[in-house]
């Protein structure tokens, strides 16, 4: 299997590589190139670091483009990890307001509710949704690593799985050939694996 994690010039590239190659993915790939990333089985899209400088990376790069006849026209599978999963949506207010990929119907907004600290840091139980593919196989509410401090909601059907913080936001969600999480699974120890493998596999 060839999976590719596309290069924007951020995202946390070193630990989903050492972590895809754990679970025996035979060929990882970092590109930004649209004949690598077609020739790939999956597509991971990574991140760290804010919403308005990642959109900006990515259109001056084309990815838009690439992704939305990859993903979007072909059906390729793709998995959006923290800031990864929030670019997807229509919109950011981070860093003023941003357009998004717009593969799904969200918006990403600042964590707000009273008396929590921001950045959202460390582990947190999520609550499943019914038939979930990411989390199939797994113990009711498991939990992963997260770091954010900014916050996907929608009223869509994209098959969310939920986390509390303070207020109820997207951890992860599932829509046709694409998902997301807002957690890192590669830093969530068995879970993170376990999730992975699901999206390797069950995608």
């Amino acid at each position: 299997m060839k999976v590719a994690i596309v290069d924007y010039g951020m995202g946390n590239i070193r630990s989903l590589t050492t972590t895809l190659t754990y679970l025996g993915v035979s060929d990882v790939i970092l590109s930004n190139n649209y004949e690598i990333l077609k020739s790939a089985d999956k597509i991971i899209l990574p991140g760290v670091g804010s919403f308005g400088k990642a959109m900006q990376q990515i259109r001056e790069r084309k990815i838009d483009v690439y992704l939305k006849d990859l993903v979007v026209n072909s059906g390729k599978p793709m998995l959006g990890v923290c800031l990864g999963m929030q670019l997807v949506g229509n919109s950011s207010t981070e860093d003023g307001y941003n357009e998004g990929l717009g593969l799904v119907d969200a918006e990403v907004t600042r964590l707000s509710a009273p008396n929590i600290k921001v950045p959202h840091v460390g582990f947190n139980q999520i609550a499943i949704s019914q038939n979930s593919r990411l989390f199939d196989g797994m113990a009711a509410n498991p939990d992963f690593y997260f770091t954010h401090s900014y916050k996907m909601l929608t009223q869509s059907n994209i098959n969310v799985s939920a986390c509390e913080y303070g207020e109820r936001f997207v951890a992860a969600f599932e829509y046709k050939n694409i998902a997301g999480v807002q957690f890192h699974p590669e830093l969530s120890q068995k879970n993170g694996l376990h999730l992975l493998k699901n999206f390797l596999e069950k995608f």
